[in-house]
């Protein structure tokens, strides 16, 4: 079973920055493709970001392209999202996820069944 646990969130103002990070419990980390998620109030859970096992794929939604930034460092076990030019609709519980089940290699994945263990959650709250 894949422990995760993020940090890293926190109050900030429109146009702030903030470094999520999520640390995981496993030594094969470096297998499995990685996905942040959030959570506003009263709506559904919405893919932020995906990236594949190596690093080396990539995607997001529309909304946070050229503002968030995923990346990872297995040799720390621990995925990041960078979350620049942050605005009051960013505002969400942030949730990292793994995917275990077997990928594409070099692929990332969008969708929330795609993942199979999940954090607790951290709290990112953007003021105007």
């Amino acid at each position: 079973q894949v422990q995760l646990v993020e940090s890293g969130g926190g109050l900030v103002q429109a146009g702030g920055s903030l470094r999520l990070s999520c640390a995981a419990s496993e030594r094969t980390f470096r297998r499995y493709p990685m996905g942040w998620f959030r959570q506003a109030p009263g709506k559904e859970r919405e893919f932020v970001a995906g990236i594949s096992s190596d690093g080396g794929g990539t995607g997001y939604t529309t909304s946070v392209k050229g503002r968030f930034t995923i990346s990872r460092d297995n040799a720390k076990r621990t995925v990041y999202l960078q979350l620049n030019n942050l605005k009051p609709e960013d505002t969400a519980v942030y949730y990292c996820a793994a995917r275990v089940q077997p990928s594409v290699s070099g692929g990332y994945y969008s969708g929330w069944k795609n993942y199979d263990y999940w954090g607790q959650g951290t709290q990112v709250t953007v003021s105007s």
